[in-house]
């Protein structure tokens, strides 16, 4: 599989699990035309991201430091990260969850354990998406709140 565009990106991947991150790195390197940055906590991961500037980031949400909701957030409150594509990647399959990420601003959420060739479809899904698609889906998402959970 290789980028549609033929372009070259450049993937940040945050997420605790260092096997986790060996087998992504490796793997979407090799499947696609991308460069792959890691970072092991949040806090890791926003340095990370102001260093490398990536095309797009791959973010765990249960993480030490600073969560991966948190993370998101910082993204997209600061006008220099906020258009960003951003993918939440956790073992997290609560529909509240899942609201809480997407409302938190990721464009995507997928759950693990999740195949390279799907992340790297999803990668370009996000990289797609227009900044008017992905205000339009935070208001749609703003007027859909979910049930509590018991």
């Amino acid at each position: 599989m290789s980028s549609p565009s033929g372009a070259h990106y450049t993937v940040l991947i945050v997420d605790d699990n260092p096997w986790l991150l060996q087998i992504l790195s490796t793997s979407l390197a090799e499947l696609d035309n991308l460069t792959i940055v890691t970072a092991r906590d949040g806090a890791e991961g926003l340095e990370q991201f102001y260093e490398t500037r990536p095309d797009c980031a791959v973010i765990d949400v249960k993480m030490p430091e600073l969560d991966g909701f948190q993370l998101v957030r910082a993204l997209r409150g600061d006008s220099e990260t906020a258009q960003t594509p951003i993918i939440i990647l956790t073992a997290l399959v609560q529909d509240s969850a899942r609201f809480v990420g997407l409302a938190s601003g990721a464009d995507q959420f997928l759950v693990k354990p999740v195949k390279p060739s799907e992340l790297i479809a999803a990668i370009h899904r996000a990289i797609a998406l227009r900044d008017e698609d992905r205000k339009r889906r935070l208001f749609e998402l703003s007027a859909d709140q979910p049930a509590e959970e018991s």
